[in-house]
């Protein structure tokens, strides 16, 4: 009984951790992973700044930044990210349709098996 306590609390711990919205590990947090433009004109590109820290003992780099689709454009340091130092993802969307939209931004970064998934949405209205 004992072992199965001990179990559940592993995992609701761990399921705790993972529920903090602006982390992606221990060693990577950003200012927020979701942005919301509101309401935005067709054909107007719009841009997000995430900003990310490095919380880890070593030079933090990205390998890549994609974007779920074209309409969507992710720009990041290729440069190592020191410890304790931060650096902006920059994400420009540029929609053509009008309607809301939900698109993500997929960052890689190098020794740290979880990418980070950043997320911005809104409604593109007619000109």
């Amino acid at each position: 009984m004992k072992q199965l306590l001990s179990v559940f609390l592993f995992l609701g711990f761990g399921l705790l951790s993972n529920a903090q919205g602006t982390k992606t590990n221990e060693l990577v947090s950003f200012n927020t992973v979701k942005h919301s433009f509101g309401k935005i004109k067709q054909n107007v590109p719009v841009t997000y700044v995430f900003e990310l820290k490095n919380n880890g003992s070593k030079p933090l780099i990205i390998e890549q930044a994609t974007a779920q689709c074209g309409c969507t454009t992710p720009d990041y340091t290729k440069k190592p990210i020191m410890k304790s130092k931060s650096a902006p993802i920059k994400v420009t969307f540029n929609a053509a349709n009008p309607g809301p939209f939900t698109k993500t931004v997929t960052v890689k970064f190098l020794n740290i098996p979880e990418p980070s998934i950043l997320t911005i949405e809104g409604e593109v209205v007619g000109k």
